[in-house]
């Protein structure tokens, strides 16, 4: 059986988790057996209606001491329900949550484990998975031997599948451990998307010359229902908050557009968005590292061409 962990925080489940379920019903089918899925604390969505994603049934464990993220109790209790259920992979997201977990519990299981997986196993002769290397420049192919495996799925790269169906949600019981951590005190940051879970980012670095010309890039982000990105330099100068650094130090985003304006290219920014599925480059030196990695790319003065660019979608959306 394949065990899904489905990903949620403030109660609603994370959009990374939709594309989990989805690799994980395609690898149970090509298996031949079924899939199933996991999901620790309360959540508001229909766990049910998770069955359109191919899974047939969902675990829920809703003990107060799992209702706030802790990796401890987290590896502890999903291990213990992988064990209870008898699935011989579980499947993550590599994402923040899924990188602290996944490689505890695959010790607690003795599970080979591969994070970062691209694509689906090749079981035809073993279980050889594919994954992104050296910071995405090539791919590699592990073969893992052991009964139990753990897989991490890189975001949007395999896509979210829907069918007829709804799952049966029944609650598992597993010993629940102490908390490592005690919360305190929680501050949400409130009227922003989520840059992991963002479809769409625009980012700037430096080329906007300072804090006080960030105005455009908000408005154009705001007109695309889009994130906010920055490069390290802007956020070590404190042009913008930490949270929205992306980059081989920041955070990883794998989105369907990503818009970069005034960024340079080095390679350490690249190996944070360059799994995005379209890459816009906006700057005005044509010799910017970053327009080799573009699918798309316009050279001149970002303070002419942003909100021009902005003026055309507005236009476009009115005209549709």
């Amino acid at each position: 059986m394949v065990l899904v962990f489905i990903d949620q925080a403030e109660k609603q489940i994370k959009k990374s988790a939709f594309e989990v379920l989805s690799y994980g019903a395609a690898l149970a089918k090509q298996l031949g057996c079924a899939a199933e899925a996991l999901v620790l604390g309360n959540v508001n969505d229909d766990l049910a209606a998770l069955g359109k994603y191919g899974v047939t049934k969902v675990h829920q464990v809703s003990s107060e001491g799992v209702q706030h993220f802790d990796a401890k109790v987290y590896t502890h209790v999903i291990a213990a329900a992988a064990q209870k259920t008898g699935a011989s992979v579980i499947i993550f997201a590599h994402s923040i949550n899924g990188k602290a977990i996944a490689p505890a519990v695959a010790v607690k299981l003795g599970a080979g484990i591969v994070t970062g997986a691209s694509a689906l196993p090749k079981t035809d002769a073993g279980f050889t998975v594919t994954k992104t290397v050296f910071s995405g420049k090539a791919f590699a192919s592990i073969q893992i031997e052991t009964p139990i495996k753990v897989v991490a799925l890189n975001q949007n790269s395999f896509g979210v599948f829907t069918q007829e169906g709804n799952a049966t949600v029944e609650a598992i019981d597993v010993a629940i451990p102490s908390p490592s951590i005690k919360i305190t005190a929680t501050e949400l940051v409130k009227g922003e998307i989520p840059l992991t879970e963002a479809n769409i980012v625009v980012s700037a670095g430096r080329g906007l010359k300072g804090p006080e010309n960030w105005g455009m890039i908000e408005t154009l982000a705001k007109t695309l229902g889009a994130a906010t990105a920055c490069s390290r330099p802007v956020s070590d100068s404190d042009w913008r908050p930490h949270h929205e650094h992306v980059g081989q130090t920041g955070l990883q985003i794998a989105p369907n557009l990503y818009i970069a304006v005034g960024i340079s290219g080095a390679i350490q920014h690249l190996a944070g968005v360059n799994r995005s599925k379209t890459i816009v480059v906006i700057n005005k030196d044509p010799e910017a590292p970053f327009f080799k990695a573009a699918d798309y790319g316009v050279i001149g003065d970002a303070f002419e061409i942003v909100p021009a660019l902005n003026e055309a979608i507005l236009k476009s959306k009115a005209g549709a």
